[in-house]
């Protein structure tokens, strides 16, 4: 049984900086690990994927501030963010795809492991 922990979150000022983790639990490595998100109100969006082969894809325009890697053993993901915003206030959830495939989905609906969440509050 697989399970992803995410740690990390917290509250911080705009302009500031956080480091999103991901603990992946079991033996099996996921091809695609992403990162979600979900303002209040609104619906959860990727904020990109990774490949176990080191490819990343942002949704958005968050690659000048963000940054998704994987450790070497592939069992943990981060989300480096900088340059944080208010409208970055979100919970944010790692989901894991363990569908063996050569490019990462942008489905939601593709991801059937999921962590618990972390909030992240960002402050004017």
């Amino acid at each position: 049984q697989v399970q992803l922990v995410e740690s990390g979150g917290g509250s911080v000022q705009a302009g500031g900086s956080l480091v999103l983790s991901c603990a992946a639990s079991g033996n099996i490595v996921a091809d695609c690990m992403a990162w979600f998100r979900q303002a209040p109100g609104k619906e959860r969006e990727m904020v990109g994927v990774i490949h176990s082969i080191g490819i990343t894809t942002y949704v958005n325009s968050e690659k000048d501030r963000f940054t998704i890697s994987r450790d070497a053993e592939q069992k943990i993901l981060y989300l480096q963010m900088n340059s944080l915003k208010p409208e970055d206030t979100a919970m944010y959830y790692c989901a894991a795809d363990f569908t063996r495939r050569l490019r990462c989905s942008g489905s939601r609906s593709s991801y059937t492991h999921w962590g618990q969440g972390t909030q992240v509050t960002v402050s004017s």
